[in-house]
């Protein structure tokens, strides 16, 4: 009796789990989120106006200073004029935020780009992307395709450069942590060690000093410089982009921010529809015709 009892608990048991399993499997089952809506996707973070920012429902942009022409104008990058001024509010536009919404913060070249957590959403300020720089930091999408060029005193010494080798015996300068100090150290290579300087400002005054013969800017800087600053100054020529693919500035951000989809998205939207190229026609249209240095 005590055996069959027992082998009757066991059958009902077994047909009740079977009974149960048959419920489970047969019940609605809630639909998985793909991961272009899941929470944290590049999707889910680049809904226009809230995305993570430092400061919720502002957007944080940050340059040098002082902020040089043409990149920005009368050194207030929140005036909107001035190539970079002009790019920054209009990736803001496309992320969601109106220019009220945009909180302008100063932050020097070298420490944009510099490993550490930073204070800003993304940073604007002529810093070109390169494979070391990506090392610490991230970047969006390239929103300007840059060379760079020599500048001298007109009747100096580098003035009637026509190559490279010719600008190997002679006193070079540039700021620090610039594509600009790279090219005269990787490809011009000269006899004696570049002169490094903290701020164009200073290299500028050292060429109008008789310091060095010659500074490295970006061209569109160097045609400014030439045409605003230092009058008595000619771009002696333009160098060649190396490796086959151009040089581009990019918007600087934390390494591995959640921002950064959405910035690249906005600045390829930008390039796409055309305003990378209205606002190049606008501020820098001037910046074309150096020779190039070969």
């Amino acid at each position: 009796m005590h055996l069959a009892s027992r082998t009757v608990r066991r059958a009902v048991a077994a047909a009740t789990l079977a009974l149960l399993a048959t419920a489970v499997g047969c019940a609605p089952q809630p639909e998985a989120k793909s991961s272009a809506t899941a929470p944290g996707s590049a999707a889910a973070s680049c809904v226009k106006g809230k995305q993570a920012t430092k400061t919720p429902g502002k957007l944080t942009i940050a340059t040098d200073e002082p902020a040089y022409e043409p990149w920005f104008k009368d050194d207030k990058p929140a005036n909107g004029k001035g190539f970079e001024s002009a790019v920054a509010y209009a990736v803001a536009e496309q992320l969601g935020y109106g220019k009220d919404k945009v909180v302008w913060q100063s932050v020097p070249f070298n420490k944009a780009f510099a490993p550490g957590v930073k204070t800003f959403d993304f940073d604007i300020n002529q810093v070109s992307i390169s494979t070391e720089r990506k090392k610490a930091v991230d970047f969006s999408s390239g929103y300007y395709d840059v060379r760079q060029a020599v500048i001298a005193l007109k009747g100096g010494k580098a003035a009637e450069a026509k190559s490279i080798a010719d600008l190997r015996g002679l006193k070079l300068g540039a700021q620090v942590g610039t594509t600009s100090l790279d090219y005269i150290t990787d490809v011009v290579k000269p006899k004696q060690d570049p002169a490094v300087y903290a701020k164009n400002d200073q290299a500028k005054s050292a060429l109008k000093n008789g310091q060095v013969d010659a500074v490295v800017t970006d061209l569109p800087t160097a045609f400014y410089i030439t045409s605003a600053e230092v009058t008595n100054a000619k771009i002696v020529g333009q160098f060649e982009n190396q490796g086959g693919t151009p040089e581009q500035f990019g918007l600087v951000l934390d390494k591995g921010s959640a921002l950064t989809p959405c910035v690249s998205g906005a600045v390829d939207a930008l390039r796409k529809d055309g305003t990378l190229a209205r606002l190049d026609q606008r501020w820098l249209s001037d910046a074309v015709g150096a020779p190039v240095l070969k």
